[in-house]
Parts: C-alpha cells; sequence; structure tokens
C-alpha cells in the first residue's frame, strides 16, 4: 500500500518503511573543475523501529500457531456448525443430506490399487478405490481448521461400537467432556472405528448425522453410522488411507 507522504510503504505485517530521497548521485564537473558534492540517499522509518515490528509481528505468528494446537478462541478456528454433545443420538443416517454427500459409486481416477481409501478433505469426501476409474464414495465431516492434516497411514485396527476416551490434548480444549463414555448409541464414534497407524486419528461414525458435509471435529474423520458399517465391512486392518489437503 502505498502513502503519498514520502514515499512510504506498509508491508503485509504492518510495518511502515519511508523512502525519503534527497539528491541523485552526481558525478557532473563544475565550470571551476571541481567534483560537486555527492549527493545522497537515506532510508528512514516511520512509526518506530523496523526491529521491533518485524519481532512483534513474529511473536504474534508464533501465538497464532500454538493456538491453533490447542485450541483458540479465534474464530478461524471454531467449526463450521455447533457439533452434538455426547450421549446425544440423532440417529444412523440423515435423509436430509444433500445427495453429493450420501453414498454412491462414482467415476474416479487413481492409480491406486483396489481397496485405496483416499480421503479428500476439502471435497468432504471419503473414496474406496474399486477400479482405476471407479470408485465408492462417501459423505465425510472433517477437522476444522487448525486441526486438518495430511498424510499416509494404514488401519491397525478395528472395532464395533467402540468405547470413546478423549484424549488429553481433547480434555485440555474442552474440560467439560466426559473422561469415559462407553460404546453404543450417543457415543461420538458411532458404529464402528477404523484406526490409523498409532496416532489418536480414526475413521468412526457419529451421534450425529447432520454434521456430515461440516468441518467439526479435531481431526478425526466421520460418516453416518449406516455408511461406517458398510465401510467397515470392506476394508481389513492393513488398508492404506491417503489423507490429502487440496
Amino acid at each position: 500500500m502505498m502513502s503519498a507522504v514520502d514515499g512510504a510503504q506498509t508491508n503485509p505485517v504492518g510495518v511502515c518503511i519511508c523512502r525519503r530521497t534527497i539528491h541523485a548521485p552526481s558525478t557532473s564537473r563544475s565550470r571551476s573543475g571541481r567534483m560537486s558534492p555527492m549527493s545522497r540517499s537515506k532510508l528512514t522509518m516511520c512509526g518506530g523501529g523496523l526491529t521491533a515490528w518485524v519481532g512483534a509481528a513474529v511473536l504474534w505468528l508464533i501465538s497464532v500457531q500454538v493456538s491453533a494446537q490447542q485450541g483458540s478462541p479465534f474464530p478461524f478456528f471454531k467449526p463450521t456448525m455447533e457439533d452434538v454433545a455426547p450421549g446425544i443420538d440423532h440417529g444412523n443416517s440423515d435423509t436430509n443430506l444433500p445427495e453429493d454427500f450420501q453414498r454412491q459409486t462414482v467415476f474416479y481416477r487413481s492409480q491406486h490399487p483396489a481397496g485405496t481409501i483416499i480421503i479428500e478433505t476439502t471435497e468432504r469426501h471419503l473414496y474406496l478405490i474399486e477400479s482405476d476409474t471407479r470408485a465408492l464414495r462417501y459423505g465425510i465431516g472433517v477437522g476444522r481448521d487448525g486441526f486438518t492434516w495430511a498424510g499416509l497411514l494404514q488401519i491397525t485396527r478395528k472395532t464395533e461400537w467402540p468405547d470413546w476416551r478423549p484424549p488429553p490434548e481433547m480434555i485440555e480444549r474442552q474440560p467439560y467432556l466426559p473422561r469415559f463414555m462407553a460404546g453404543g448409541p450417543g457415543n461420538p464414534l458411532g458404529a464402528r472405528a477404523m484406526y490409523l497407524g498409532n496416532t489418536v486419528y480414526r475413521i468412526h461414525g457419529t451421534n450425529a448425522p447432520e454434521t456430515i458435509g461440516h468441518a467439526v471435529s479435531s481431526g478425526c474423520f466421520r460418516l453416518v453410522n449406516d455408511d461406517v458399517t458398510d465401510l467397515y465391512d470392506r476394508v481389513p486392518v492393513g488398508t492404506h488411507v491417503i489423507v490429502r489437503q487440496n
């Protein structure tokens, strides 16, 4: 952004730098044969020292990064809709889900072998590869901003009607959560869970089918219970799971 005073410029972190030109350098000689004095340009700072402003900006950026990991109060780390409280059961499916998030076979070009799971976080879709041009697609709920991730993992464990033990990081962000909830209707993990590697992340069901298509979780991927049961029956332990953020 250019100011009308002294050619001031403000960079994206709000540091104002003014370039004030005194004279351009000259190499002409006067009639007396002497060299004229060399003029000089100098860079001046507006509104305080550049170092202080840059330091403050860096500290702010670091605080945002830390907040993203610890559960930030900033609005851009909030879910796209409010989640349903543990213990409340909204059913195994949602007939009001948009068609785009209903389970269906679709054209999907892939070089990965049949049986591979590909999660397209931005699309809110999970694809189970059936051939090089076809996949079974499921609508999913994903992690809210600040809790999304990408990587390649394997399903290391499968559980029907899993118990729920929120990890310490989640308890720290949401101290009102129960420390343990037995599997069954109303459990946030829903009817099935497939655990990814040695992480805390899972592909699981939900007690809130209306949250499919939204960014509400702390990094896990949720399907309506009818869909997660269908997927659970199709994939074994050892299945490769590719998580993308496009």
